[in-house]
């Protein structure tokens, strides 16, 4: 009987054990004019990364002109299809699954989430031309066997202003790729995002304000996360769906944690300690989480060697104290 119930007992702790969830740890791989190498995706593994965002890029000129310029010989090698499956292969040749992300730019840095179209014929060819675009890198996603699809990024007012579209674009996807799918919604904009149960995570740009602190502590920045927190998961358990932050980070200077969306080239100082912090604090929040699938740092550039570092106010935790947080973190987790 002893032997009966002690094996009862490993075959429990097997079941649950089986039924833990690795967590998607992440980084977002920045297209580069040159081809990925061996020696790049080697700096991936050495943080125990599972996960790599690569983000081939559409550009639209005229935020008035509703077109979107994609795979043309003036974009650099990863932004372009071509450069795409180059970084994808070789990831996958090392064991690190992909999410496919691509994403548009705005002339002058227009903040994607203000897009928006002036007549219905400008509205209809704007989705034209996204249609275009995001069909395809869905069947390349397909080809290539990526884990995720993400189907657009920081888009509020167009997710809004035509939400039937954004139904349609969904099916149509699902037509060609056969993967989980996402939208990696900007931190204000989540909650309005109307299709969250047609995808299979809700995805989120977690840059949310924290603390206004100039160095914030874990214990602050955990404390700001007590506004936010709680939106998130209730979300989740409403639509049944787990929560993949599509991009989180911080830059590596002052007041880090009040407005982490800010991408400027301000002149704030340099402030290594804060970025660490909060990166830490995100951690212990989510990671622990049965409703929370992982994340992708943002960001993180192929030349690691010449990335980051002491002086550089960014956002890249490349060569600063806070890569010892996340590869620290993604080897438990």
């Amino acid at each position: 009987m002893k032997w009966i119930g002690l094996c009862l007992l490993i075959l429990l702790q097997y079941s649950c054990n089986s039924q833990v969830q690795e967590k998607i740890n992440g980084v977002s791989f920045v297209a580069s004019r040159k081809a990925v190498a061996q020696e790049h995706v080697q700096e991936v593994k050495n943080i125990h990364a599972n996960h790599a965002a690569v983000m081939p890029f559409g550009f639209v000129r005229d935020p008035e002109v509703p077109e979107i310029i994609f795979d043309t010989e003036r974009q650099w090698h990863g932004e372009t299809s071509k450069g795409a499956k180059q970084y994808i292969e070789l990831l996958h040749q090392n064991g690190i699954r992909v999410m496919l992300k691509p994403q548009i730019w705005i002339w002058k840095g227009i903040f994607t989430g203000s897009l928006a179209m002036k007549s219905e014929e400008d509205w209809k060819r704007l989705e034209t031309s996204y249609e275009k675009f995001i069909l395809n890198y869905a069947e390349l996603a397909n080809e290539t066997r990526v884990d995720i699809f993400c189907i657009g990024t920081e888009l509020g007012k167009f997710v809004n202003a035509r939400p039937d579209f954004w139904q349609g674009l969904i099916a149509k996807v699902r037509d060609v790729y056969q993967g989980k799918l996402t939208y990696a919604a900007n931190w204000d904009e989540y909650t309005r995002s109307p299709f969250w149960k047609e995808l299979d995570y809700i995805g989120i740009d977690a840059y949310f304000p924290l603390c206004e602190h100039q160095t914030p502590t874990v214990e602050q920045c955990r404390e700001g996360w007590k506004k936010h927190k709680p939106h998130i998961e209730e979300l989740s358990r409403k639509n049944n769906r787990p929560v993949l932050f599509t991009e989180f980070g911080y830059r590596s200077t002052d007041q880090t944690a009040w407005k982490p969306w800010l991408v400027d080239r301000h002149d704030k100082p340099v402030n290594l300690l804060g970025q660490r912090n909060a990166t830490q604090a995100i951690f212990e929040e989510f990671w622990g989480e049965d409703w929370f699938a992982g994340g992708y740092v943002w960001k993180w550039f192929i030349d690691h060697k010449e990335s980051g570092g002491a002086q550089d106010n960014r956002f890249t935790p490349q060569n600063k104290p806070a890569q010892e947080v996340i590869k620290d973190f993604y080897s438990k987790y």
